[in-house]
């Protein structure tokens, strides 16, 4: 029978190293290592295996051992009841109050108005913390003054179109003879015309690991069977039903309602009936494991711009395979990363012991740098959930805590900079594109700023001549079900009716008619080659991986070098083979040919001139 997961909560900790132009300690090349994605991995996939997740109890034999066990204890009961919290901040969703009992009417409308600037700071979410005063100093309330404090909150709440959730209690010391708590609460708005909070997880993961059986037993409320039942659902081939392995991407949603329950396909729900009920979405793109699909696994991270990376490990493999690199991956493009360890049930205590501290030892290792940090209660999921956004990821007991970790997991952005993007012109990446029966031509992706309408006339391309043409945007689908307005950093599928298919292709996007937008056939990035077998030089082909841009490139110059080795820095222009692409300077590179790989951002555009009729200018 699955059990639970165990997940690892990485804590960032202050490198040590000098400031790196690229934002990225170069050493992180040792997680990808010449033979790293080609070692062989023993399957271990049986009729009595599960994809059985479960908690770990560590044992210290010696003595410095037990000594690291009594500074932990000491260091837990020195953190359980902390005197401070930090001060509070005017901004983000986080709000202190001593107590709320029996306001003014004036004051409670004042009241009602701080809670919709949190909400709106928070996207919808907001945490209220009860007993605390503003300075952080933890007060707490006796029974009744909580009581009334929460039946206080419970109305603003309704008076907002929210409701909450009580996410933890707990006793505070303080000169009182009386029991004082102090309360966390979760404030969730109740969605409006499919205005939830949508997170995105790639889930990534060695060949075997367990990621599609997890994702299913997630988003179906069913555990598996033992055989792979569970994973049917995400599986869109022929030959991933029959190997049981993952070649393209799937997407899979899990949502969560305003009270903080779970909302799936249980219950025979549609994705249209999970969309209308939740406040909050977590959409789950399910890459591909095996060495021969990372191309699809790094456009996954590069085009569909996730917001978190939960790196599945087995149990009974450990770090095997593509685990390092996918690591590796996440860490250079800056994508924060959580851990869980699947399996549990078909090894012994000392097998998953061993590839837990394989786990820590890679996390500790100077490319990485990284705290690990174990969840064994609900109590300790809220608070990684919480922190996971400053310090990037997390551990976990059972499915429960990870669904908890889920269902308070905040979004990175705030109100602010989502605003901002909304002001601009309209741009969506084009990442995926169907034909559909009776609805002609469907193109998916991320609207990556903007907002777009149905109807709107918009311009797609370059072409593989420069050109863009103009298009009609029909009806607009998100996460399955129909959406008349799309916002910026949202995800969609669009349909345009009957537009030529065969003049489209991944890695174009869609504007607005008055965006000028900038197409190049070359460009110019600052690199740090992570791995060469040999060296680096004028001529060198590789496949260039910017945004939903994925093409092959020549190095055509390489500015003060004549060649480059495993480690070392430069600025190189590259110079695309096929057609020219619509690039953006600082955006996110990533380059790979055999075992070659190396990451960077694009410092310089050579633009090609495009005339009014949006074609290209010889």
């Amino acid at each position: 029978m699955a059990r639970c997961p165990i997940s690892i909560t990485l804590k960032k900790r202050e490198l040590i190293t000098k400031p790196n132009p690229l934002g990225m300690d170069p050493r992180v090349a040792e997680l990808f290592g010449s033979g790293a994605g080609l070692m062989s991995a023993a399957p271990m996939h049986g009729p009595g295996s599960v994809n059985g997740l479960g908690l770990l109890s560590k044992k210290t034999g010696s003595k410095n051992g037990k000594k690291a066990k009594n500074r932990a204890t000491r260091n837990t009961k020195s953190n359980k009841n902390p005197p401070y919290l930090p001060p509070e901040a005017e901004e983000g969703n986080i709000e202190y109050k001593l107590k709320l009992v029996n306001p003014t009417q004036y004051r409670f409308e004042h009241l009602v108005t701080q809670m919709k600037w949190r909400l709106q700071e928070g996207r919808g979410e907001a945490i209220y913390q009860i007993g605390v005063e503003d300075n952080g100093l933890l007060v707490g309330l006796s029974e009744d003054d909580m009581r009334a404090s929460l039946k206080t909150l419970r109305r603003m709440a309704e008076k907002v179109g929210a409701d909450i959730t009580v996410l933890r209690e707990r006793e505070v010391d303080y000169d009182s003879d009386i029991p004082r708590k102090i309360s966390e609460v979760l404030v969730r708005k109740v969605p409006d015309d499919q205005q939830f909070l949508d997170l995105r997880v790639a889930v990534l993961g060695n060949v075997d690991s367990g990621k599609s059986t997890l994702l299913g037993v997630l988003t179906q409320g069913e555990l598996d069977n033992g055989r792979g039942r569970a994973r049917l659902n995400l599986f869109r081939h022929l030959h991933e039903i029959q190997s049981g392995r993952t070649s393209s991407i799937s997407f899979e949603i899990l949502g969560f309602n305003s009270k903080g329950e779970v909302v799936n396909y249980s219950e025979s729900r549609t994705a249209e009936e999970i969309c209308e009920s939740a406040s909050k979405m977590i959409t789950f793109i399910d890459l591909a494991g095996h060495h021969k699909y990372l191309k699809t696994t790094i456009f996954g991270l590069t085009s569909y711009c996730p917001d978190f990376a939960m790196l599945v490990v087995g149990a009974n493999t450990g770090i095997a395979g593509t685990t390092r690199e996918h690591l590796g991956l996440a860490m250079a493009l800056k994508v924060p990363i959580f851990i869980v360890v699947s399996k549990v049930d078909l090894c012994s205590k000392s097998t998953t012991e061993r590839t837990v501290k394989q786990l820590e030892r890679i996390l500790k290792q100077p490319g990485c740098n990284k705290v690990p940090m174990v969840v064994d209660n609900a109590d300790d999921a809220v608070t990684a959930a919480q922190q996971f956004a400053q310090s990037p990821s997390v551990s976990g007991e059972n499915l429960d805590l990870l669904k908890v970790f889920f269902n308070i997991l905040p979004p990175l952005s705030n109100s602010k900079e989502q605003e901002e993007l909304m002001q601009q012109l309209t741009e969506f990446q084009v990442d995926e594109i169907y034909t559909v029966p009776d609805v002609g031509t469907v193109v998916g992706g991320t609207l990556y700023s903007g907002i777009c309408r149905e109807g709107e006339q918009l311009v797609v391309g370059p072409t593989d001549d420069g050109k863009f043409l103009g298009l009609k945007v029909c009806s607009i689908q998100r996460n399955r079900s129909a959406c008349r307005v799309l916002r910026a950093r949202q995800a969609a599928t669009l349909a345009l009716g009957n537009f030529d298919r065969s003049l489209l292709r991944k890695g174009m996007v869609m504007v607005s008619p008055e965006m000028k937008p900038t197409i190049c056939w070359m460009f110019e990035a600052e690199i740090v080659l992570l791995f060469h077998a040999k060296t680096f030089r004028k001529g060198f082909q590789v496949t260039v991986h910017v945004g939903n841009v994925r093409q092959t490139a020549i190095v055509e110059y390489l500015h003060g070098k004549d060649e480059l080795r495993t480690g070392e820095k430069a600025v190189v222009r590259f110079k695309f083979i096929k057609h020219p692409e619509y690039l953006k300077v600082g955006a996110k590179l990533l380059f790979r040919e055999g075992v070659t790989k190396g990451i960077g951002h694009v410092t310089n555009l050579h633009p090609v001139l495009i005339n009014q009729n949006h074609s290209l200018e010889e």
